[in-house]
């Protein structure tokens, strides 16, 4: 695995991650979180379903595409303690991930514009390529936490709401979408994971994802020469003279 250059399984991790945040972020726009499904039994009459997103409802006739009311102020006024939630979760997931791919994008850049000689200069910087990764892989794992919790918690919720009133209530595709994206951080992180192991037993100090003490730098300078070590050092030196 080239550990030192920008590898297949970095790039891969980058693109993983940029998929699952647009997904998180269709999943919030979406207005197909759960479906209230309201039958009539007169034959004049439409069977009418209500669409519930994050921020808007839709009502729709069954076989009607137009929405007969659409609500835009539904999110300032959601009474659903599961939606209510995923309003904050999926936001929060989506920072913390958005964080993550620009931790792996510096540490991409750092690998791949660096210098074979490390610079003296920037021998006591805390994070390097390897610590960017690391961090990016903990940030991924806990985005997709925050994700994935109340996204599964839609479902549960759906069971109490039929329990409680009537078995009108389903959950809908957006709740797929959403736990798909939670899963591709997961593995995004995975990979960040499994790079990073394969690659920690470099022996470069310049590998470690946090240095506990600068690096020495006798290795990268020039080696004095014997005159120049004493040039500043006084030593004096006993005479002893023997009588006869």
């Amino acid at each position: 695995m080239g550990c030192r250059d920008v590898h297949a399984a970095t790039v891969l991790s980058f693109l993983c991650g940029i998929a699952s945040v647009a997904g998180l972020f269709a999943g919030t726009l979406l207005p197909n979180w759960r479906k209230l499904r309201l039958i009539t039994f007169n034959r004049n009459e439409k069977n009418l379903t209500v669409y519930t997103g994050l921020w808007v409802k839709c009502a729709r006739y069954d076989g009607s595409s137009d929405c007969l009311m659409y609500d835009t102020t539904w999110y300032s006024s959601v009474d659903q303690l599961d939606l209510r939630v995923l309003q904050f979760a999926l936001p929060l997931s989506m920072l913390i991930a958005m964080g993550a791919l620009l931790l792996c994008l510096i540490g991409m850049c750092n690998t791949a514009f660096r210098s074979s000689v490390p610079n003296i200069k920037l021998a006591k910087c805390l994070v390097n390529s390897a610590g960017c990764h690391l961090v990016a892989g903990l940030l991924f794992f806990l985005a997709g936490t925050v994700s994935l919790s109340p996204s599964i918690w839609v479902i549960f919720y759906n069971i109490h709401l039929n329990k409680k009133f009537e078995p009108v209530f389903s959950f809908d595709y957006a709740v797929y979408v959403t736990i798909a994206s939670a899963g591709g951080l997961f593995v995004t992180s995975l990979i960040l994971f499994i790079w990073y192991c394969t690659c920690k037993s470099l022996p470069s100090p310049f590998w470690q994802p946090l240095y506990s003490h600068p690096p020495s730098m006798h290795t990268y300078s020039q080696p004095y020469s014997a005159r120049s070590r004493l040039s500043a050092i006084e030593i004096d030196i006993p005479v002893v003279s023997h009588t006869t």
